[in-house]
């Protein structure tokens, strides 16, 4: 049995990931790159969020320990 090597970069479009090509065009069609937020973006509501909930914890541990 010969071992077929594959490249790691796709160089035609169709050659895309299975579950991809399964998915129906309407699924893809809202999915333009440059909409997605980026990951490292951080906003108010994030640091509001976190800072809310280290403060309960904070609290928390405050009042169990006295």
């Amino acid at each position: 049995m010969a071992m077929r090597r594959r490249t790691l970069v796709l160089v035609e479009e169709a050659a895309g990931h299975p579950f991809r090509r399964s998915l129906p065009p309407h699924v893809l069609a809202g999915s333009d790159p440059q909409l997605v937020p980026r990951k490292g973006a951080i906003s108010l509501k994030d640091v509001r969020e976190f800072l809310m909930a280290y403060c309960a914890a904070f609290l928390a541990v405050s009042v169990f320990i006295s």
